[in-house]
């Protein structure tokens, strides 16, 4: 008798088991479903039916990288709150401590709040995972934030690394200009500049329409911005 009570408590066991393990598949596959939604929306510009998704889907699955990682993004890039942004990244990499694209954006909202430092410490945990498919961004953000914190040696050889991965990517040349002019590398400073006019789609190799595009772009710009802008009009003119 004690050993059919036994086995009918172990048969229990293994059928609640069951259950759990449907209900848990089942969450996950509708978090998956939410956070997809939730991404749709945000592509479309619909920022609160994004945020409202996403937050579904961390109600479904609360250490889902993917989702906590959308969050930050959207209180980041599209509703200015750089501590809730900060918030979410942290947890993101809490739950997958190999997380580089978490971390590489927690570095970019301390770049954001103008803690370079710190910035520069995310970044470089970002890159640190080889398994990163685009460390070339973090890479560019990592030049971005050592030529902020005046360490122009450091960011040329981070925008380096970026061209090493991406070499039709004009970016880096635009932001190697600024430090090779900011070491008084003048020559060098406009062979950068015109490389990456010519890789840029839109000026197409043409001074003209990169000097008319960055006159626009300075009467909108300021702070940190409007400096970067103001000396790349500089450049061109060497």
């Amino acid at each position: 008798m004690q050993r059919v009570r036994t086995v009918s408590l172990l048969l229990s066991m293994v059928f609640a088991l069951s259950c759990a393990t449907m209900q848990t598949g089942q969450n996950a596959q509708q978090a998956t479903a939410h956070y997809r939604l939730g991404v749709s929306h945000l592509s479309e510009k619909k920022i609160q039916q994004a945020f409202v998704e996403f937050h579904k889907a961390l109600e479904l699955n609360p250490n889902d990288k993917e989702v906590l990682n959308a969050i930050g993004i959207t209180y980041l890039l599209h509703l200015d709150d750089i501590p809730k942004a900060i918030e979410f990244f942290e947890r993101a990499v809490k739950a997958a401590p190999d997380y580089s694209e978490a971390y590489n954006n927690l570095g970019y909202s301390y770049d954001k709040a103008g803690s370079y430092e710190k910035a520069v410490t995310f970044y470089k945990k970002a890159i640190s995972n080889p398994l990163y498919e685009t460390a070339d961004k973090a890479y560019y953000n990592l030049g971005n934030a050592y030529y902020r914190l005046g360490k122009h040696d450091a960011a040329l050889t981070a925008f380096k690394e970026v061209l090493k991965r991406e070499p039709k990517f004009g970016l880096p040349y635009m932001r190697m200009a600024l430090c090779y002019n900011a070491l008084g590398r003048y020559a060098d400073a406009a062979t950068a500049m015109d490389e990456a006019i010519k890789l840029d789609p839109v000026y197409n190799g043409s001074r003209e329409k990169a000097l008319e595009d960055l006159s626009l772009k300075k009467i909108r710009a300021a702070g940190p911005e409007e400096a970067d802008i103001r000396n790349f009009i500089e450049i061109l003119k060497y």
